[in-house]
């Protein structure tokens, strides 16, 4: 009975590494996460990917994060469609590819037309934005960018949303920050059936 397990064992391992290396993942990657964290379940689990299922290795981080994001998502106020812009701002300006990937299908079923995705995945001019979008990028340019934003650029932004939902707004955008910055260490990559959406160097 003990070498059966062990030969499966042995089999559920030779095919976990047989399918990081058709998904193309580093060694260090887990093929049933994409990333460096093995799925905190025992075994495979239908879809561990991303920063919720490695946030579960703290309970305190995933509940507090959780919460927060929920709020700055459905409950601040702000609009879907902006929501999602920010969003893409942040995954751009960080280039990560996961978050990127994960929310240009969700920017355009929220409304958010091709034409502004794109100025913000191609790093385009912001004049044919309408202001309130092209405020969003801005912001996010110049704060993940230049580190600091312009008064001119806080002035435009204050008009726009008013005090409080500037300050969700750009709360919405710190929060995917971490999220891109937790990937990042994790080296998360795309589910194998996606396809990248984000180009980067």
């Amino acid at each position: 009975m003990r070498l059966l397990q062990s030969l499966t064992g042995l089999l559920l391992v030779i095919a976990a590494v047989s399918v990081a290396g058709q998904a193309g993942f580093p060694k260090d990657v887990h093929p049933e996460t994409g990333n460096r964290f093995p799925a905190v379940r025992t075994g495979l689990t239908p879809d561990a990917f991303g920063p919720g299922p490695i946030r579960q290795y703290s309970a305190p981080v995933a509940e507090s994060m959780t919460a927060v994001n929920d709020y700055l998502r459905r409950k601040s106020g702000l609009d879907n469609r902006l929501v999602e812009l920010a969003i893409l701002v942040t995954a751009r300006e960080m280039d990560c590819v996961y978050v990127w990937t994960a929310h240009e299908p969700a920017a355009q079923k929220a409304g958010l037309r091709q034409e502004v995705i794109d100025v913000v995945k191609y790093r385009r001019p912001l004049t044919k934005l309408a202001e309130q979008d092209a405020v969003v990028v801005q912001l996010g340019r110049e704060a993940f960018g230049k580190h600091k934003v312009s008064s001119d650029t806080f002035a435009r932004a204050e008009k726009q949303f008013g005090k409080q939902q500037l300050v969700n707004l750009v709360a919405l955008m710190g929060d995917y920050a971490a999220t891109t910055l937790l990937l990042d260490v994790a080296d998360q990559h795309v589910r194998p059936k996606d396809t990248a959406l984000l180009p980067v160097p």
